[in-house]
């Protein structure tokens, strides 16, 4: 991306979703971002790690979900187009599946619907996630989305983005109480168990940014889920491990990418009974 920025955009404010493009390596991204993504690095230099572990993370949990029948995937704060974009994935191992990604970017909009090729099993949906009536009554989701069979809704490296006066619980609630039975949650969260001190320091950095950054602990990530029932090994700290399966073979262990770092990430997936 050149330093011209789209009608509309602000390219002196620095934007999550161009950070995230940047810790990937991307270059759909200001000086602005790289600049405070530096910051950010400066103190985590580990962000750059689980940022790319994390989309890896996206890629096996698309691939598990299609084993166990699934072929609707709601993708929420998608973010800019990366490796193993959902939609890429899912319909590699079940052509017949339907994505719908959701984010309240308009640049990441319009490079997503710039990577879309068949809007009849792909759309990309220009919306604030933390409205989850409106997203779920969205024209574009109902026409790909049918929420009377199971669907899959990914919530990857999204909640942490969003702070607690804007009731993150209460959406998501709201997200899986719209869901069959038989449907799944899916879930990465910067956590703040350890390291504190490191997760204050960049949560400061991104009050110069358009989002917050509210890490949180795991007692409180947990809940996300309400009562879906965890698929082994559940419910990780740091679980984002690139050369591990998933699900993991020995359910319950939890996997530290660096034992130091440990509960500085969680993920997890589960299934509404």
């Amino acid at each position: 991306m050149t330093e011209e920025a789209p009608q509309g955009v602000d390219p002196h404010i620095p934007n999550a979703a161009r950070m995230y493009d940047y810790f990937l390596g991307g270059k759909d991204n200001f000086q602005a971002d790289r600049e405070l993504a530096d910051l950010v690095l400066s103190v985590v230099p580990e962000t750059r790690d689980g940022t790319r572990e994390n989309r890896a993370l996206i890629g096996r949990f698309v691939r598990y979900l299609c084993e166990q029948g699934i072929t609707q995937f709601l993708d929420l704060g998608s973010g800019l187009p990366a490796q193993e974009n959902v939609h890429e994935v899912a319909l590699m191992h079940a052509p017949e599946a339907r994505v719908v990604y959701v984010d309240s970017d308009p640049v990441v909009a319009t490079h997503g619907r710039a990577l879309l090729a068949d809007p009849e099993r792909v759309a990309m949906v220009l919306g604030d996630v933390r409205r989850p009536t409106e997203i779920l009554a969205h024209p574009e989701v109902r026409a790909l989305l049918d929420f009377d069979r199971p669907v899959a809704l990914l919530m990857m490296f999204l909640l942490h983005l969003i702070p607690d006066e804007d009731d993150p619980h209460g959406c998501v609630a709201a997200y899986r109480d719209a869901l069959a039975p038989g449907s799944y949650l899916a879930i990465s969260h910067v956590g703040s168990d350890s390291h504190s001190s490191l997760t204050d320091r960049v949560s400061q950095f991104y009050e110069r940014a358009n989002l917050p950054f509210r890490p949180r602990p795991g007692e409180e990530i947990s809940a996300f889920f309400g009562d879906f029932e965890f698929i082994p090994p559940g419910y990780l700290a740091n679980g984002i491990a690139p050369d591990l399966p998933w699900p993991y073979i020995e359910p319950g262990s939890p996997i530290f990418l660096d034992e130091d770092l440990a509960r500085m990430g969680y993920a997890g997936i589960a299934r509404k009974p």
